[in-house]
């Protein structure tokens, strides 16, 4: 059996910074320090991230996270995992942790009802109830929970104009789950705000689910964001629900389309993946600019100038002046 001596964390954590782009260098550096490599977004409102480190660099990282006072409510999933799930690290402001247009809440204040895996689980198949999937289409296209209500949404910026259809569900209760739970904060708040009463929230989201629940009833594969693509969850009553974009067998073997300038979403069996060239159609096959397909479906973002050593030597200087 593989050594298994890498951790990937997903994790996020609504909580006021007073200086973001300050304690965005401080939160790069520990980062760069300890090897920890991933996609981290801080911002006014809290932090959003998912890494990837040794399991003995990951609970520094966690402990780091846990010393700020900030953040010493944020809840970790921990995966175990053979490799890095990331090549690089990227510690970047945004105006908010997951892009919502829905600034304005402030899950600390008002949001669903929280339900552990257990809970969601007993509550999920009673007859008042509405499953509500609040992710993108190529997310819940790849998997979701039986009977889910799915939302014909491109990104979650979309959700608010999409509950102007959903008025009917008003007298329900409303569950909502995602990937790890934090698009749920925002989409219960609004949901409530909105005028829905009875709304609750998949505490930690399908990845918790999986984990402390067995993933049972969930269909298909998760998509995460690293280089893995998609996860199984479900060790119950598994099943496949998406089919090979090009060809229609089912597959749940998810690519990112090769042509960056297209990067679509898409399940894609291996047959089709190597004679396509890891893209989604013939045009984006032909494009000249496409990337070079490995078997994975994975391309790291373009860095768009981002310095991963930006601070250190602003930081060397303090030292030498202590």
């Amino acid at each position: 059996m593989e050594n298994i001596n890498y951790q990937i964390l997903l994790y996020y954590c609504y909580a006021k910074i007073e200086n973001p782009e300050e304690y965005r260098e401080q939160h790069h550096l520990f980062c760069v320090e300890h090897n920890i490599r991933g996609r981290i977004i801080i911002s006014d409102e809290g932090l959003n991230g998912t890494v990837s480190g040794l399991v003995e660099d990951c609970e520094k990282y966690m402990a780091y996270i846990h010393a700020d006072p900030r953040f010493a409510k944020t809840e970790f999933k921990i995966d175990s995992h053979d490799k890095h799930a990331f090549t690089k690290i990227h510690v970047r402001y945004k105006p908010e942790i997951v892009h919502s247009a829905l600034r304005h809440l402030d899950p600390n204040v008002k949001t669903g009802k929280h339900l552990n895996p257990e809970e969601f689980k007993n509550l999920k198949d009673q007859e008042d109830v509405v499953i509500l999937d609040v992710r993108s289409n190529y997310e819940h296209e790849l998997g979701h929970f039986k009977n889910a209500l799915t939302l014909d949404i491109d990104n979650f910026r979309d959700f608010p104009e999409k509950v102007k259809e959903l008025e009917y569900l008003k007298n329900k209760k409303v569950l909502t789950y995602c990937t790890g739970g934090i698009k749920c904060e925002k989409a219960s708040a609004f949901l409530l705000e909105q005028g829905f009463e009875d709304v609750y929230q998949l505490h930690g989201g399908i990845i918790k689910y999986g984990m402390e629940a067995g993933g049972e009833d969930f269909e298909g594969k998760c998509y995460v964001f690293d280089n893995r693509i998609a996860v199984d969850v479900n060790t119950v009553n598994p099943k496949v629900v998406s089919t090979c974009h090009v060809c229609g067998t089912p597959s749940d073997r998810m690519v990112n389309c090769a042509n960056q300038s297209c990067n679509a979403h898409v399940a894609m069996c291996e047959k089709c993946g190597w004679e396509m060239e890891g893209t989604c159609s013939t045009e984006c096959k032909e494009n000249p600019d496409k990337r070079t397909y490995d078997g994975t479906g994975y391309y790291q973002k373009n860095t768009n100038g981002y310095n991963p050593y930006k601070g250190l030597k602003r930081k060397a200087k303090a030292e030498s002046n202590a």
